[in-house]
């Protein structure tokens, strides 16, 4: 979907005004988005809210300064000031010597048709109804026997942008939510846990009854966790925690990072970093995508790359600006808000699936880890050193047992990844995923 006339029109006379004032290039978006949400605990209504926001960002270039501007205001007055402003600013910021807009060649010519956008926004009967039988059946499975709450949400934004290189272009996104959290057990014995969908268009949501059920169960489930012994074990990944381990792989192949050499990975390209067979993929041409975009935020066109090919590092996560410290071409990943510089990130990322079954993957594990939950950021993205806390479940010989919680788990993402394998059960709920994954030798921190 296109961004419409107005908003284009807006945009580009703002960017001819900008040009006329003295500015070198220049590039603008407009954000308009609307919401909906609710949230509600035991029975009782917490937050029902409704917003709209419209948002302006302004980039001007002076040689190599640049300056941003931004405003909610979109009233000519507001937008002339606005413009005088940040004119001002470019005289007096010092030099980037690697910023600037895309050259024409690099921008997206064909806007590809991505079913990003749902139009019909859910009335607000629906959102408390979603909430309510969300945590009335969580609230049903025995043994649970508190709430921390359910919430129902829906959001849309129109993202429009246009640059003094001839670029304009924008496109609308979606999203709809159900989430619900419970507790089981009484005392200091009680555990809680959590399930959630996220979908594009309200008939991908995931019933309600059903994730209730699954969250009540899930806490129920972790009653009587206690701590295992410390020792070297290896870790099944449970795919809601596996998803993390792309995410370090993200930040770690970043362009800044790259450009700045504070990356464990800063020297790896093109090396196997993981087991022969592994791919990664970053696909922003998903259809119904969480993450998905038909151009990055420099108006360059994305496309579906590999990241990880057979184990092998190809590719860094790249804007225009890290790829000019890095004297690379972009890979079309840049994203912005409205009053900064675009920097690069993923879009739908995904480990591809092996042949096993989450089952097989674990049949020969004597004493191991099966993750379900991770807490706290303990990655050190200099040397890879991992250190997080995790609870999940315990296995012996080859079998789910006994919760486990209030342990750690500790390695270096060099060796995670080089001793990783995949299961086959890949899933599309995130905006990164992986299946089951399995990582030998980490360190377990209990008793």
């Amino acid at each position: 979907m296109t961004g419409d006339t107005q908003a284009q029109d807006l945009l580009g006379d703002l960017i001819g005004k900008a040009t006329a004032a003295g500015a070198d290039a220049a590039d603008a978006i407009l954000l308009r988005s609307a919401s909906l949400s609710h949230a509600q605990r035991l029975g009782a209504i917490e937050r029902l809210e409704r917003e709209e926001s419209r948002d302006l960002g302004l980039r001007v270039f002076l040689g190599k300064h640049q300056a941003f501007v931004s405003s909610t205001d979109l009233s000519q007055t507001a937008i002339d000031e606005l413009l005088t402003r940040a004119i001002a600013m470019a005289r007096s910021v010092p030099e980037d010597p690697y910023c600037g807009i895309a050259d024409p060649d690099q921008l997206a010519r064909e806007i590809p048709a991505l079913d990003i956008f749902d139009a019909d926004e859910p009335a607000t009967e629906q959102l408390i109804e979603q909430a309510k039988v969300s945590e009335e059946a969580a609230r049903s499975v025995p043994g649970v026997t508190n709430s921390e709450g359910a919430e129902a949400s829906w959001s849309c934004s129109r993202i429009t942008l246009a640059a003094s290189n001839g670029f304009s272009g924008g496109y609308a996104v979606s999203r709809h939510a159900t989430s619900v959290s419970v507790l089981a057990g009484e005392g200091q014995a009680m555990e809680r846990d959590y399930d959630f969908s996220t979908s594009v268009y309200n008939e991908d949501l995931e019933g309600a009854a059903a994730l209730g059920q699954r969250a009540g169960e899930k806490a129920v489930r972790r009653l009587g966790a206690r701590k295992p012994a410390t020792g070297k074990v290896t870790v099944i990944f449970d795919p809601r925690a596996a998803n993390s381990l792309l995410g370090h792989l993200a930040g770690s192949i970043s362009g800044p990072a790259i450009a700045r050499g504070t990356s464990f990975l800063k020297d790896k390209l093109g090396e196997a970093i993981f087991a022969p067979g592994i791919t990664i993929v970053d696909d922003p041409h998903r259809q119904r995508g969480l993450r998905s975009r038909p151009f990055d935020a420099e108006g360059v066109a994305t496309t579906r790359r590999n990241i990880i090919e057979d184990g092998r590092l190809i590719t860094w996560i790249l804007s225009l600006s890290s790829a000019r410290q890095l004297g690379l071409a972009t890979t079309g990943h840049a994203v912005r808000g409205i009053s900064g510089p675009p920097s690069p990130a993923t879009s739908n990322l995904y480990m591809e699936p092996g042949s096993q079954t989450p089952q097989e993957l674990m049949a020969d594990i004597r004493q191991g880890f099966y993750v379900t939950e991770m807490m706290g950021m303990g990655v050190n993205g200099v040397t890879g050193d991992y250190s997080r806390g995790a609870a999940g479940f315990w296995i012996e010989d080859g079998q789910i047992t006994y919760p486990v919680h209030e342990i750690t788990i500790a390695g270096n993402l060099k060796d995670m990844f080089r001793n990783l394998t995949p299961a086959n059960d890949l899933t599309f709920r995130y905006g990164v995923n992986a299946p089951t994954l399995r990582v030998e030798n980490m360190t377990v921190a209990g008793e």
